[in-house]
């Protein structure tokens, strides 16, 4: 169960992630639209992983490389979009989030 803090602090960064993401996707990665889907913080808040669903991409397993290379820069920026709010900027871990892709092909088997 996560404290109310982690709670918190998990929206925060699932919120201003968007925002850098949408901002810079474009510049970091090409046209691929990014959305964060869901971050699950640490009980002492130093580590978040962040799990992503990439659309207009055919191969996701090579952006999600090209983030976690750029995890540096991701995290400076989302250190500077947060600083004011918490103590310390939590380590990023991304993972894709295949749900919408699992819930697609039980629709297609549903279909048949």
């Amino acid at each position: 169960m996560d404290s109310t803090r982690q709670l918190k602090v998990s929206r925060l960064v699932q919120k201003e992630l968007g925002i850098l993401f949408q901002r810079d996707a474009k510049n970091l990665f090409g046209s691929v639209m990014i959305t964060v889907t869901q971050v699950r913080v640490s009980p002492d808040l130093g580590v978040a992983k962040v799990y992503l669903s990439l659309f207009a991409v055919k191969d996701k397993e090579a952006v999600l490389q090209q983030i976690k290379t750029k995890t540096i820069e991701i995290r400076k920026g989302l250190g500077e979009m947060i600083k004011k709010q918490v103590r310390v900027i939590p380590n990023l871990m991304f993972f894709l989030d295949d749900s919408l892709d699992y819930a697609e092909h039980i629709d297609e088997l549903l279909k048949k």
